[in-house]
């Protein structure tokens, strides 16, 4: 790492040494980058490092709402409006409690980059609330949504900054936040994604992120003329990402056997076929229940309960051919890397968004398995979420099939982009770096296009 990259990082971690997560991303980013600045001064000399750790604008607000008895509340609402070299701001709006400035921050850097990689013209940004969904009713969760928008509104539009879901925030949020949105400034525009499909929205929305991130687990086993038929997938989490992964494994021959949520994960050894596949996504998305029920209802399963005295997460030690974790960030350790790699797991596509810490991404990245980082591996939400924005523009709607194969052609070229950068910067093999680099280089040079702004 060159000195000026290492002052570099000094200097973000001096001014933003409370938000971990944040620099996380910033490190692992700016650490791949050493041989484009040695190709490339320009980058230097026109300090685009400098400006693109830092965010064009951050808004924060607050969300007074009102609950089912009549008591008043008080949430935090932010939008980090990240970086529009290439377009407007484009990300996910996450309401659950662990929801602060420095992870928005993280999640929006990693959005610019990711964005990228899309080929489609969009920025990144990312925003949110600490208001947790969980037992709140419809009508409480409208009430808040309204508020929320009601100062958001302010700083979005559909060639500004288009924000869709994210963790807590599914098709019941985006309705309510779009109505609000028509409402307060009469006008029926694309300005979210994840829309319901009969006011805007696209086909295979739901399912993009979790469909992209096993197309392009696949284009990864293809250069070792490898499928993912007949191998045991273990999957995390159990929401949206975890759910269409499952189906996607399921139909390209794969068999997955676990899916978890904070209360613990299930380890059904038998497979989660499409039958149970169902009964998950039923209790998931509509009772909003515990996946601990999984076990009570099918007895080829156990559940495992959470237990945070623990230095390793024990759905990571069993044993499988493949890993998607699609539950949240910095959920597999260098514990974990160590039980995966202990049992010859040989591919890791991230669904969720940094769920790997860097000593376990170090782990994965010496033992030269097949690892997708987030930024590549689940960028098909977000893809899908540009094509809903061309459908809106030219007022149509595109067949499931049509927007399937343009899915998979944006995996395909995301993997090709990555595997070629990283082949041409002299560590092939190596999607972290391939990603990072081939992620940056579109942005900065738009960045020199457009002169110091």
């Amino acid at each position: 790492m060159s000195d000026y990259v290492k002052e570099l990082l000094s200097k973000v971690e001096a001014r933003d040494s409370h938000q971990p997560e944040f620099l996380q991303a910033v490190g692992e980013v700016v650490g791949s980058l050493g041989p484009i600045l040695e190709r490339h001064p320009e980058y230097r000399n026109a300090a685009l490092l400098e400006r693109i750790v830092e965010p064009e604008r951050v808004l924060m607000f607050r969300v007074p709402w009102m609950d089912d008895s009549g008591a008043i509340h008080v949430q935090r609402g932010f939008r980090v409006e990240f970086n529009s070299a290439i377009g407007p701001y484009k990300g996910g709006l996450r309401f659950h409690p662990s929801v602060n400035l420095g992870i928005l921050k993280f999640l929006g850097f990693e959005q610019v980059f990711k964005n990228s990689l899309t080929t489609l013209p969009m920025g990144g940004g990312k925003g949110g609330s600490d208001f947790d969904p969980k037992g709140k009713s419809d009508n409480e969760v409208m009430r808040f949504c309204q508020s929320f928008m009601t100062e958001l509104q302010r700083h979005i539009g559909p060639n500004t900054d288009v924000p869709a879901g994210d963790i807590g925030v599914g098709g019941r949020e985006i309705g309510y936040l779009f109505g609000q949105y028509k409402r307060l400034r009469n006008e029926f525009t694309g300005v979210l994604t994840g829309k319901s499909l009969s006011w805007g929205g696209s086909l295979i929305r739901p399912e993009a992120t979790g469909y992209g991130t096993v197309y392009f687990a696949a284009e990864m086993l293809g250069t070792k003329n490898d499928s993912l038929e007949g191998k045991t997938c273990l999957v995390s989490g159990s929401g949206n990402v975890a759910q269409y992964t499952v189906e996607k494994i399921n139909e390209m021959g794969g068999k997955v056997i676990t899916l978890s949520d904070s209360a613990g994960f299930i380890h059904d050894p038998e497979g989660i076929h499409p039958e149970k596949l169902a009964w998950v996504m039923d209790l998931k998305n509509n009772r909003r229940g515990r996946i601990s029920a999984y076990a009570d209802e099918f007895p080829s399963a156990t559940f495992v309960p959470a237990d945070s005295a623990l230095d390793h997460n024990p759905l990571w030690a069993i044993n499988a051919d493949c890993a998607f974790p699609s539950a949240t960030q910095n959920e597999i350790n260098g514990n974990d890397a160590k039980n995966l790699m202990k049992n010859n797991v040989g591919l890791v596509a991230e669904g969720a968004n940094m769920p790997t810490t860097a000593a376990g991404v170090d782990i994965f990245l010496e033992t030269g398995i097949l690892y997708g980082p987030g930024k590549a591996a689940n960028a098909g939400g977000v893809s899908v979420s540009g094509l809903e924005m061309s459908q809106n523009s030219m007022r149509l709607a595109w067949s499931r099939k049509e927007v399937d194969d343009r899915l998979k052609g944006i995996m395909n070229s995301i993997h090709s982009s990555c595997a070629s950068a990283a082949d041409e910067y002299g560590t092939p093999g190596n999607y972290v770096n391939g990603a990072n680099i081939a992620g940056f280089l579109k942005v900065a040079n738009s960045m020199l296009d457009q002169g110091l702004v």
